[in-house]
């Protein structure tokens, strides 16, 4: 009890453990190594507004005290879910005279009236800004925000480096390094795996097993895959609008790509994360349609019977009918060619004359059609062998549908050959 007590009053152990310097910072290698730009201009104290964005616990904001050690100007910290307008003119007002960067964590949550009142002071140069956000600044700031600045993409932290921050928390005096503690490598694997890439994850966990570990005086505390189970639960995936979209251009471009494997992968992590299911099986129909389309024509209709089952039945059960229409997509022959024919249909329509319809095709229908001449000179294709005669369907023949020799449309192309000879 007594050490549970001694370690609650320490800040959390992610805290303690940010980097101090750059030999310290795991992950963001592709930022952060020798030579890299980001990295000359804070070490050389010539750092330019900059967004910082990426998933949670990738070292944003750790960069960012690294930036306030290093920088000779006057570093000023704010966080977007408690600061307004009031607060942005505060910071920029008490840095006057003075070479200032304004660090403003989780950025993307100021609404577009509080980013228009912090702009002119970027704009002119009172201050730096330095943001960091977990949103793609491109969606989530304004355009003129985010233009003066130049943006930086953080990535999931590697499986090895949250191993070695592990390890590092474990001997290092800040961390844990003052008690003796083994952490199995199996354990350490577990923690890594658990953590998607989120050292402050990771981190959480290794603390709250620790603590939650058996512990007696004089002996070594063991922290075993079995401890680490008991105090974590099912590994909830971080998933936001870059993801969103992201992950479904996987999906569909896996299908496309006739890689079932992967098409059913990305089914399951978008189905894990909480997409909406309907727009799932919405995007498999018009993949369906898209991609697949005549090369094999029972591929639309899975897709829309997989849409209609899961309306009706929903989840857990509905994963295996979307299972179903997206493998059945994936490995379907692929053609592409009535998608193109309806778009070159209607970019004919929409620059060209619109051409008139034939009197021998219009409605012939109603009373004295025959007197304005519709339908006059019509050849009925059933009165033919073959059900097939030849006659003028356009004013002006276009070609807008090319099959392609792919599945079912090889048969349509060869019909369609048979008959112009």
């Amino acid at each position: 009890m007594e050490l549970f007590k001694t370690e609650k009053k320490a800040p959390p152990l992610a805290w303690r453990m940010q980097p101090e310097d750059f030999d310290d910072f795991l992950g963001q290698a592709h930022l952060l190594d020798k030579d890299k730009p980001l990295r000359r201009l804070i070490e050389e104290d010539k750092i330019v507004s900059v967004i910082f964005y990426g998933p949670p616990g990738t070292g944003k904001t750790a960069l960012a005290h690294i930036i306030a050690g290093k920088t000779q100007a006057r570093f000023i910290s704010i966080n977007a879910v408690t600061a307004g307008i009031r607060d942005i003119r505060e910071a920029v007002e008490s840095t006057r005279g003075e070479r200032a960067i304004l660090f403003v964590d989780e950025i993307h949550r100021f609404n577009k009236t509080q980013q228009d009142a912090l702009l002119p002071h970027v704009e002119q140069g009172e201050v730096v800004l330095v943001g960091a956000s977990t949103q793609n600044p491109f969606f989530s700031l304004v355009p003129a925000l985010s233009s003066r600045s130049l943006i930086f993409q953080f990535k999931p932290i590697p499986s090895e480096d949250l191993k070695k921050l592990l390890y590092l928390a474990l001997s290092d005096k800040r961390g844990l390094g003052a008690h003796s503690i083994i952490l199995q490598p199996d354990a350490a694997e577990y923690v890594a795996s658990l953590s998607v890439g989120d050292a402050r994850r990771a981190l959480n966990i290794l603390e709250l097993s620790f603590l939650a570990s058996p512990y007696k005086a004089g002996e070594s505390t063991i922290i075993t895959l079995e401890h680490v189970k008991e105090v974590t639960q099912d590994r909830s995936l971080y998933y936001d609008e870059d993801d969103h979209y992201n992950t479904i251009s996987a999906f569909i471009k896996s299908m496309r790509g006739t890689d079932p494997d992967a098409a059913v992968y990305w089914l399951a992590k978008m189905l894990e994360a909480g997409e909406d299911p309907l727009f799932i099986a919405r995007r498999i129909v018009i993949c369906a349609a898209e991609d697949v389309g005549l090369a094999d024509p029972q591929a639309l209709t899975v897709a829309v019977s997989a849409l209609q089952a899961f309306e009706r039945i929903g989840l857990p059960e509905g994963r295996i009918p979307l299972a179903m229409a997206a493998l059945y997509v994936a490995t379907a022959p692929k053609s592409n060619a009535s998608y193109l024919a309806i778009d070159k249909a209607l970019e004919a329509v929409k620059k060209e004359p619109v051409q008139e319809v034939p009197d021998h095709l219009k409605d012939a229908s109603y009373k004295n059609a025959k007197k304005l001449g519709a339908g006059s000179g019509y050849l009925y294709p059933h009165d033919f062998r073959n059900h097939y005669v030849k006659q003028q369907y356009m004013n002006h023949k276009k070609s807008f549908y090319t099959p392609s020799s792919e599945g079912f449309e090889k048969i349509i192309q060869e019909r369609l050959q048979g008959r112009e000879k």
